[in-house]
């Protein structure tokens, strides 16, 4: 996308919603809904509290997952969250306020936490459950670390299932959309005696192959990009009396389909970041011959499988008992998930030698220069979680509110790692030349207590504070095998144990002022943590790396095996939340200041295609977040919002390997130092663009008396540029990325029936969405345009 046509999609967007404001002269006003949300794990309403929280929900959630979209659509949908993934519909890594962590190794952490149903999800495996039969999603943001603990400076991510209930209440929809997409989800409610409801959701999505494989000798119509996906949950409400409550949750997911598509020298550092055409289909060696082809969104050359599975299930226990003036609430949640993905990291067909890496099918190269073959697999074949948490809840003391509680968690995970290089190929077979494992156990546990007080009738104090505890044993090995390829890779490493061991005190404060009815001012200071982080990828290292001519652990511990200390931050914010015009508008805005001292960061990728975990000295960031609602029309609403986030790396001494691609490397913007590695310093952070903003409009046309109408919905969203990487450079970047959805219907018997057709990424936006530096200039794209049909029932 050339400069031209993004402005051309700014009119797109903007025209799309200038046409609903203009069909909507001379209709009366209305009022925006209160929304109620349990950021502070107690319902209130959003504009009470003195925390920077945004809300989706209702009619807009169902409108930006049209067609069977992940995790991922909320992506840049509220201001200030950005979610990516080098996984496809797994592993979705999401960045709040500029902080996250690009990390692809699968025992990796994040500094935004994913609550759902009021259970911590830890593993990134984990936070890509899919999203259906919601109430709401929240988004914290700032440090959470007095109420949901660990790995929270950035914020929380929390979604609400509808609960059982004794009134009788459903919905169904069947979509029907491009790439012959099915997306089927229902759910059903209501009594089933007189103390007992219960819930069943279910969710089915699935979409063909749609990107086909042209490589000569690996031909393929339709080979990647697709899946099918089925997802369940179960809900059971006892309420045996008005003191007591048990909700039991159950749930699962089952996703079979594609990988993440690699696109192998996609990055040229131009306007918009993707290529126009290259070289493909190349003899070898030398890489000479081929043909010029252009970059095709549905086209690939590729020449190792790609697959992903994904298994998991768990359980959830809340139990509630009012004493009177306090109640007690025990949460237990329990989660087990495996997954096995394989793909073409090198994105092509390549070969470093110039020996014809491949005698049958024919031997071709490409697109562009690819030094050498690169297929690996991943898998977690058996992780466990259990969490426990109890509180105990003051009910409504008066001026005085309080919680305490206790919290634990464990988490035992088992990795694999296969590598399948150039060797194997040359040999005929489909063994891999290298294997790694690794298992992590943690174990933390916390204490915690908050108190909300009432100054006066208009000034209100909270706090609170969490001791927290934490270890983590982590060990990794490679087995013995004597194999010649498998050796050329350094052979058998024997188990390398590392330790490690943090305690940590996180608090906050915060104070509101109610300046009238409905305008509250506030302000927040909070201190957050990240614990420490192992990562010790040794697949692809030999095994004696001191050179001492001893392949034992300590080599490993020396050289592949990195901890990332634990990083503190200080975050400091000022706001204001308004209703307006008689709640015929919102504005809530928020400013923010914070300092990261140690925060880990990933070194990815570099010639050896590493997970390095290092530590900076100092991080600041900076910005704001402000968000509208408006009902300026009874059958029109608006809502915008925007962030601007400043980051910043503070440390001199910190360096990283750049892009370790041999032929075709990419052009660092950084300074080297002496070795040869980028000087990070003032750099950004990865994945964290300046500008996020969003927006929508809605108009409906009353017909039949008002019990049906007609209506249309847009929404846009646009985030500028991020760069991939620690270090800067001209190729691993996307400046731009501008995405807009549009939804029109008919809605009859008051709302209860629907049918409707949709788009999403209507302006055909392509960009950049994430890239691999090790081999040559890969990257990885957004989702292609869709469109379709969706039908609705609810009761």
């Amino acid at each position: 996308m050339v400069i031209g046509k993004r402005f051309r999609k700014f009119a797109v967007a903007s025209t799309a919603t200038a046409a609903l404001l203009a069909g909507s002269v001379g209709v009366s006003f209305a009022q925006i809904d209160e929304i109620v949300v349990t950021a502070t794990k107690r319902a209130e309403n959003v504009q009470d509290i003195p925390v920077s929280v945004a809300t989706v929900s209702g009619e807009k959630l169902d409108v930006l997952a049209s067609g069977g979209l992940d995790i991922r659509f909320l992506s840049a949908r509220i201001p200030s969250l950005q979610i990516e993934s080098s996984f496809g519909r797994a592993f979705p890594r999401f960045y709040i306020r500029g902080l996250g962590n690009t990390d692809f190794d699968l025992n990796s952490s994040q500094p935004v936490s994913l609550v759902y149903d009021d259970v911590i999800l830890e593993n990134p495996i984990l936070k890509g459950f899919p999203l259906f039969d919601l109430e709401r999603v929240e988004v914290l943001r700032g440090p959470q670390g007095t109420l949901f603990g660990r790995n929270t400076p950035a914020g929380i991510v929390k979604f609400d299932s509808v609960k059982p209930s004794q009134e009788f209440s459903g919905y169904g929809k069947v979509g029907y959309g491009r790439f012959n997409a099915i997306n089927v989800e229902g759910a059903v409610g209501g009594p089933l005696n007189d103390v007992t409801s219960g819930r069943a959701s279910v969710l089915f999505q699935r979409r063909d192959d749609w990107v086909d494989n042209v490589a000569v000798g690996f031909e393929e119509e339709d080979a990647l990009e697709g899946f099918d996906e089925f997802a369940a949950r179960l809900q059971l409400l006892f309420e045996p009396n008005d003191k007591f409550s048990g909700l039991f949750n159950v749930h699962a997911r089952r996703l079979r389909g594609t990988a993440r598509v690699f696109r192998a020298n996609i990055a040229d550092g131009s306007d918009d970041g993707i290529v126009d055409s290259y070289q493909v289909n190349q003899t070898n060696p030398g890489f000479t011959g081929g043909t010029l082809a252009d970059f095709e969104r549905d086209e690939v050359y590729q020449d190792s499988p790609n697959f992903q599975e994904v298994n998991e299930f768990g359980g959830i226990a809340n139990l509630e008992y009012d004493f009177g003036s306090v109640t007690l609430t025990s949460i237990s949640g329990y989660e087990n998930v495996e997954i096995f993905t394989r793909g073409d990291i090198d994105g092509g067909i390549g070969d470093l030698f110039g020996d014809g890496f491949e005698a049958t099918p024919p031997a071709v190269g490409g697109p562009g220069i690819i030094p050498f073959r690169a297929d690996t697999q991943d898998n977690i074949p058996h992780l466990d979680q259990f969490t426990q948490e109890l509180r105990l809840s003051s009910n409504e003391w008066g001026r005085v509110d309080a919680q305490v509680g206790f919290f634990y968690f464990y988490e035992n995970v088992d990795i694999e790692t296969f590598d399948f290089g150039d060797t194997a190929i040359q040999a005929g077979v489909e063994d891999p030349v290298a294997e790694a494992f690794q298992n992590q156990k943690t174990n933390s546990w916390a204490v915690f207590a908050s108190v909300d007080i009432d100054l006066t009738e208009q000034l209100n104090l909270r706090g609170g504070v969490r001791y927290t505890d934490e270890t983590k044993d982590f060990e990794a090995s490679r087995p013995i095998d004597t194999r010649p390829a498998f050796l050329e890779f350094g052979g058998p490493i024997t188990p390398a144990p590392v330790e490690t061991d943090d305690e940590v005190i996180s608090w906050d404060a915060s104070l509101s002022y109610e300046a009238t009815e409905d305008v509250l001012l506030f302000t927040r200071v909070a201190k957050g943590f990240r614990a420490p982080s192992i990562q010790g990828r040794i697949g692809f290292f030999a095994a004696d790396l001191n050179a001492d001519g001893i392949p034992d652990s300590q080599d490993l511990v020396n050289a592949s095996i990195s901890v990332g200390d634990t990083e503190t931050i200080m975050s400091y914010e000022a706001g204001f939340k308004a209703d307006l015009f008689g709640n015929r508008a919102r504005l809530n805005m928020t400013g923010f200041y914070y300092k990261i001292n140690d925060q880990q960061l990933t070194a990815v990728g570099g010639a050896g295609n590493f997970n390095t975990l290092i530590n900076a000295d100092e991080t600041k960031g900076y910005g704001f977040e402000l968000e509208a609602e408006v009902a300026p029309l009874e059958n029109l609403f608006l809502t915008m919002g925007t962030s601007y986030n400043f980051t910043e790396i503070d440390d001199p001494n910190l360096t990283t390997a750049p892009c370790g691609a041999p032929i075709t490397p990419c052009t660092v913007l950084d300074p080297l130092d002496v070795n040869g590695n980028a000087i990070l310093d003032g750099n950004r952070l990865p994945q964290a663009p300046r500008w996020i903003a969003n927006w929508t409009a809605r108009y409906g046309i009353p017909v039949r008396g008002g019990s049906s109408e007609f209506f249309m919905y847009t929404d846009w969203a646009l985030r500028t540029k991020v760069s991939f990487f620690l270090y800067d450079s001209a190729e691993f970047n996307d400046g731009f990325l501008l995405e807009g959805g549009l939804r029109a219907g008919y809605a009859w018997n008051e709302g209860q029936y629907e049918v409707a057709a949709f788009g999403r990424n209507i302006t055909n936006d392509l960009s950049l969405t994430g890239g691999i530096d090790f081999n040559n200039l890969v990257g990885f794209i957004n989702e292609p345009p869709t469109w379709g049909i969706e039908l609705k029932g609810q009761f």
